[in-house]
């Protein structure tokens, strides 16, 4: 199965996640499927913020 290439790199997805406070449940509890999708929804709200920045 050919793997899905990513929109956001990792490092854009770990910074926003250090912002919002979720960092450590990344890293030491289980990876994303452990954040709320309210939460994603944030980082992705986020990241868009920070691209329409750079515009």
């Amino acid at each position: 199965m050919a793997r899905k290439s990513s929109i956001m790199s990792d490092d854009l997805k770990m910074e926003i996640a250090k912002e919002l406070g979720v960092y450590d449940t990344v890293k030491k509890e289980g990876g994303w499927g452990n954040v709320s999708s309210k939460t994603c929804g944030n980082i992705v709200s986020k990241a868009i913020e920070i691209a329409n920045r750079k515009v």
